[in-house]
């Protein structure tokens, strides 16, 4: 017995030995996490606090310097091409001063110019961890057009109307180069030490396509934007507060219908292009909610809308009444959900309107003499499709890091989050999804302004937007 007590000793001691250190190691693992958990909550409450709120005087007063040029701003070509290096000149002055120019702070300031007086401007602050970054994206320095004529106030000057800030380019997307612009400028000032170095980009040519190699596009041409896919890219330029998950492709077209022109009162002796082109235009459309019926993805990322197919011009050379045309236009576009591919949607409208041409006597007519083949005149109506230039839409990726820092920012700036999607396009970023960024959307402006007249947004809730701003870089320390 006593020559097994030593070794029935010894095995509970290893045992012992074991279950405590067992014990000790689970321990250290909670307190370990309780401490990151802290720690971390301690970090971004820290960040938080030292980025503050929006200063508002700041703010105004940019806003009220870039509004100040918005009539240079207006982006229709050839008769209006903005000049966004003017927008350009008001930003550096505030951020100069804490930049690595001057040696008043960190901030590395680029001016990036591919057209004349038509600049880009990359503004970084440097973090600590090689690689770790997270950007603001999209703030264009150009705005659409504005008609004072039809204005309750002048549209080229900022107006103040209690909360409401009042001008064109105050929603989409001026407002939002004033908020980013205060908030590189609280950190070159403020200097918090980050581990993600934050970059934003305000770029130029955004409300127009028809000249290119201006903006967006082109900084990522040329390689300027690399760095920003490896962290989420947040592109500032929508509305209403809450991430814009989803957005629409669009595709215009011109369907151009040739008929015969003739008197009203020999309707035998005429193709009518009128009725033609209703009678086309309701067949292709039967056929494309055949082949392009609501997808169920729509349904999760809360569209409003499914993909649409309509009119929404309608010309004709001009004549009398007691005349029918020889000919008549009808435009409009195709807004698609991205969960349908743009380059297909073209294909299949070709393929419609090839078959009507080609058994153009099986459409519906209008009445007893309404034809579209005059046989004795060896004559057939036609119809030729035309595209302008497409966009796709984009669908953000649900389960990034970006996402749900949004998320969770927007839930504790505005009180509660509630991502949705609209069929509206916005032009580039889903060039910019597709080159391998994480793109993710929001916006602080009002949609019911966007691009619209008397156009304005609230200054309370720009605030909030800075508030959403700051808690996105403290999460991403974590």
């Amino acid at each position: 017995m006593s020559a097994c007590f030593p070794c029935t000793f010894f095995s509970n001691a290893k045992y012992k030995l074991y279950a405590v250190s067992e014990v000790e190691n689970r321990l250290l693992k909670r307190k370990l996490s309780t401490f990151i958990r802290v720690y971390g909550q301690m970090a971004t409450s820290n960040v938080k606090q030292t980025l503050g709120n929006l200063n508002k005087d700041s703010f105004v007063s940019l806003l009220t310097k870039v509004i100040g040029e918005s009539k240079f701003l207006q982006n229709n070509p050839p008769e209006l091409i903005p000049e966004e290096d003017r927008v350009v000149k008001h930003v550096l002055d505030c951020l100069v001063p804490y930049s690595t120019t001057t040696g008043g702070g960190p901030l590395v300031v680029n001016h990036v110019t591919c057209f004349p007086g038509r600049g880009n401007l990359i503004v970084e602050y440097p973090g600590t961890e090689p690689g770790k970054i997270l950007s603001f994206v999209g703030m264009h320095m150009d705005v659409v057009t504005a008609n004072p004529n039809d204005w309750d106030f002048d549209p080229f000057s900022l107006s103040i109307d209690g909360d409401k800030l009042r001008g064109r380019g105050t929603t989409d997307c001026l407002g939002h180069v004033a908020l980013v612009t205060e908030l590189m400028r609280k950190l070159g000032e403020r200097k918090p030490k980050l581990k993600s170095t934050v970059v934003a980009v305000f770029i130029a040519n955004e409300e127009n396509s028809a000249i290119t190699g201006v903006g967006v596009d082109a900084l990522v041409k040329d390689g300027l934007l690399d760095k920003l896919k490896g962290g989420p890219l947040f592109w500032i330029d929508t509305a209403d507060k809450q991430p814009c998950i989803g957005t629409g492709g669009m595709i215009p077209w011109k369907l151009h219908v040739t008929g015969k022109l003739f008197h009203s009162g020999l309707a035998h002796k005429a193709i009518n292009p009128l009725e033609l082109g209703m009678e086309a235009l309701k067949e292709i459309q039967l056929r494309f909610y055949k082949d392009f019926p609501p997808h169920p993805n729509e349904q999760v990322y809360g569209f409003a809308t499914p993909s649409t197919m309509k009119p929404t011009q309608w010309s004709y050379p001009g004549g009398g009444i007691n005349q029918i045309p020889g000919e008549c236009t009808l435009s409009g576009d195709v807004r698609l959900t991205p969960f349908y591919n743009v380059k297909d949607v073209m294909e299949k409208l070709q393929e419609y309107v090839d078959d009507i041409n080609e058994n153009i006597d099986e459409l519906d007519t209008q009445g007893p003499v309404s034809k579209y083949i005059l046989h004795d005149e060896n004559l057939r109506g036609s119809l030729t499709l035309t595209f302008d230039e497409a966009m796709s839409g984009v669908a953000c990726d649900l389960d990034s890091r970006g996402f749900h820092v949004l998320c969770k920012a927007t839930e504790e700036a505005v009180g509660y989050v509630k991502p949705y999607s609209i069929t509206g396009t916005l032009p580039l970023i889903r060039e910019l999804q597709d080159e391998g960024f994480d793109v993710q959307t929001a916006g602080y402006g009002l949609m019911a302004t966007y691009h619209a007249k008397n156009e304005y947004c609230l200054l309370s809730d720009m605030c909030q937007g800075y508030d959403v701003f700051t808690s996105i870089i403290s999460q991403l320390e974590n």
